[in-house]
């Protein structure tokens, strides 16, 4: 449990943090209206209906998808994804075959497609 709630704020201080440096937001609880395009929020909100449905790893396959293009205004609406995703209950998540350790995994993977690994280095040293 105590390692759950430590991945868990660790992920949550990273996307902070990037949303900090990188999109000049400063929130404790990210959400889908900080994204002004309405075409990139309506996919978002998709997104995360689909995390709701259970369908985590068809919409982070989606997610996956979405960071191959390496776009700023993406990268905004993957941290957002991600965040709202760190928030599920671990109960939740392993109903739905999906894991914390699973989220900082795959957060970690995207990051460093948009070259900053080095800051989550810092997060996970």
């Amino acid at each position: 449990m105590f390692e759950q709630d430590y991945i868990m704020r660790l992920i949550k201080e990273i996307i902070r943090t990037i949303l900090k440096l990188l999109f000049n937001i400063d929130t404790e609880t990210p959400t889908t209206r900080l994204i002004e395009n309405e075409e990139k929020k309506a996919t978002l909100e998709t997104l995360l209906n689909m995390v709701d449905d259970g369908s985590i790893n068809e919409a982070e396959n989606k997610i996956f998808e979405i960071a191959a293009t390496e776009d700023k205004v993406n990268l905004e609406m993957i941290l957002l994804f991600y965040s709202y995703l760190n928030d599920k209950s671990e109960d939740f998540l392993m109903k739905n075959n999906f894991s914390r350790k699973e989220l900082q995994d795959d957060l970690k993977c995207i990051l460093s497609q948009y070259g900053l690994d080095s800051m989550v280095e810092v997060f996970l040293s």
